[in-house]
């Protein structure tokens, strides 16, 4: 239920798998606004596994840098994090800049939408959920996932609580806007009062729009505009929507064979840029484990998910926190958490280290990337299935239903040492890590591999 950017993953996932499926959305038509326009490194990295990456880099941008117009009339330029060069362990370092509806429409590209049809009811079965449709239609699936945003109908039917604050005080007004008389090599602020923010122009790759951030105003978004710089004229105004800051999480990320992901699991402050791309590698974490079909594998998506929903809302908490106070270093997102690249599993299920003196990539970390001799590791982990990485090892390996693939040249950016084997999981986490063989068996044989 829900085709915004964690169903359509979720979907994606779920088709290269295998997995029949269906998604519905209760809108009659796509997201049109702007809304989480921004991509993190992590993210990025599901997307190249995805094999959706070239499109998302052509349909993007780099964040541009911030021009402050003081009330004096001089400027200020300043970034918000400073560009990272890429690395053998991270191709694609910096956030990528791309309105929400472009990204769902690239997520969306062939996979087949039930637009203008919600939900009505829900209830267990044997091995299953009935679910009741608005058409009147009952559907009986294995498993439901609502992906229907923070008002989610799945999570409510399902009767799971979504704890947390909703501070109505802290409100902001976003547009999308189309103007003239200014440049769209930086994203334009305007301070207000003492450490206030009066109004924020930041230029939308793919096309001539502006995202509009204002506190909420009795005047028109041409209005708040003329009332900065008179000689910026508005031409058109698409989809608008106020913000309240709301910050809240689901008490469980599973009902029985009823899951939740993104918004109808956690909503964040946009703050930081986290929870659009949290939901993605919801999706990306769930998608695998339902194919397998096994309950147990199953329980590993809330074990994993949560915690780093939790972790994740906390940080874009603290940062809205200092943007409501006005600290100086309010805008600043250069804390490293923030790309999503060192979220880990390590101590769950199914991270299993048999390591006696584990590398710096442990078993639950991410699987980062490194130039092979004849490509690069992203290259044998792209697609559906599990992979072993073999480091230094020279003695025989039996028949396994996985690819393998010698690596010994990735041994640094892996920090291996010695004869080592890497399970990684469908979704890019090391699962196993170890000296032994049948470690491994253990490991796939657990998967049902």
């Amino acid at each position: 239920m829900g085709a915004g950017p964690t169903g359509l993953t979720l979907a994606r996932q779920l088709d290269r798998h295998g997995v029949p499926y269906r998604i519905v959305e209760k809108s009659a038509k796509p997201f049109d606004g702007s809304r989480g326009k921004g991509l993190q490194p992590r993210t990025l990295e599901v997307l190249d596994d995805l094999g959706l990456i070239d499109g998302f880099l052509a349909a993007g941008s780099p964040y541009p840098g911030l021009l402050a117009h003081l009330p004096d009339g001089g400027t200020h330029a300043f970034r918000l994090d400073e560009l990272h060069a890429p690395t053998p362990a991270v191709p694609w370092p910096n956030m990528l800049m791309l309105p929400q509806w472009r990204t769902a429409e690239l997520l969306a590209d062939g996979v087949p939408v039930e637009l203008g049809t919600g939900l009505t009811g829900l209830s267990p079965l044997d091995g299953g959920v009935r679910v009741i449709l608005d058409t009147g239609e009952t559907v009986d699936a294995r498993y439901v996932v609502g992906a229907d945003g923070g008002r989610s109908t799945v999570r409510k039917l399902a009767g799971i609580g979504f704890e947390g604050e909703t501070h109505e005080e802290e409100r902001m007004l976003i547009a999308d806007v189309r103007v003239t008389g200014l440049d769209r090599d930086h994203w334009h602020v305007w301070p207000g009062e003492g450490r206030a923010f009066r109004l924020g122009l930041c230029p939308l790759p793919g096309g001539d729009w502006f995202q509009l951030t204002a506190p909420p105003s009795a005047l028109t978004p041409a209005e708040l505009v003329a009332a900065v710089d008179p000689s910026i004229t508005v031409t058109e105004v698409g989809w608008t929507s106020e913000y309240r800051a709301n910050m809240r999480m689901a008490s469980r990320f599973r009902a029985g064979n009823v899951f939740l992901a993104g918004d109808a699991a956690h909503v964040h402050s946009p703050a930081g840029g986290q929870g659009l791309n949290t939901g993605i590698q919801d999706a990306y974490n769930l998608g695998w484990k339902l194919a397998t079909g096994s309950s147990a594998i199953l329980d590993t998506y809330e074990e994993e998910r949560l915690p780093v929903a939790a972790g994740v809302l906390g940080i874009s908490t603290r940062l809205h926190r200092r943007h409501a106070e006005g600290a100086d270093d309010a805008l600043r997102r250069d804390d490293p958490v923030l790309r999503q690249l060192s979220l880990n599993y390590r101590g769950t299920t199914l991270a299993v280290e048999r390591r006696p003196q584990p590398g710096s990539v442990r078993a639950g970390d991410r699987a980062p990337d490194s130039p092979l001799a004849d490509g690069r590791i992203f290259d044998r982990l792209r697609g559906p299935h599990a992979t072993v990485l073999a480091f230094d090892w020279t003695s025989p390996l039996p028949i396994l239903p996985v690819p393998v693939h010698h690596v010994a040249e990735a041994a640094g950016v892996y920090g291996t040492t010695g004869p080592t084997l890497l399970l990684i999981r469908p979704d890019g986490y090391v699962g196993c890590a170890t000296h032994d063989v049948h470690d491994v068996l253990g490991y796939l044989d657990r998967l049902g591999l």
